[in-house]
């Protein structure tokens, strides 16, 4: 509850493996949405934070350095009012979650896996500064952006 006793909606993001695009979204909803969102991020596996989502989320004011990947087993006690999947794996193996969750599915680019055909390290962080700035607009969208799903 926030300090006028209202509930926050409880979000997840999800990803293969919590580690760049779910980070990111988390990152976004508590420093833009965290009056109304209660935001977690969690992997149907677990690959670490990526340093270059930690950098380029840094260079636009939002500091996730503190985040860890995190398995969606860790946050099983967690009732969640929405799931949202942010990639194409981690939406094709989204468990079962019990009573109201909802499932969403937007799906982001996968910025390491674009960035390996990158000719520089410069060209490579492109591909997340604009991964980045797609998953900053959908997260300014929430929560009305949910209820329309």
């Amino acid at each position: 509850m926030d300090a006028q006793g209202e509930t926050k909606l409880k979000v997840l993001f999800l990803c293969t493996g919590n580690s760049c695009r779910s980070q990111m979204a988390e990152g976004w909803a508590r420093h833009l949405k965290g009056e109304v969102i209660e935001p977690y991020s969690a992997g149907v596996e677990v690959h670490g934070l990526n340093p270059n989502a930690v950098r380029v989320m840094g260079e636009a004011g939002v500091d996730i350095s503190g985040h860890r990947s995190k398995h969606l087993d860790e946050l099983k006690d967690v009732d969640v009012d929405f799931v949202i999947t942010v990639c194409d794996n981690a939406h094709e193996s989204c468990p079962m979650f019990p009573g109201k969750t909802r499932i969403v599915h937007v799906g982001f680019d996968d910025p390491p896996r674009l960035a390996r055909e990158a000719k520089t390290e410069e060209e490579g962080l492109e591909i997340y500064r604009r991964v980045r700035d797609e998953i900053r607009r959908f997260v300014e969208g929430l929560p009305e952006a949910l209820e329309t799903t």
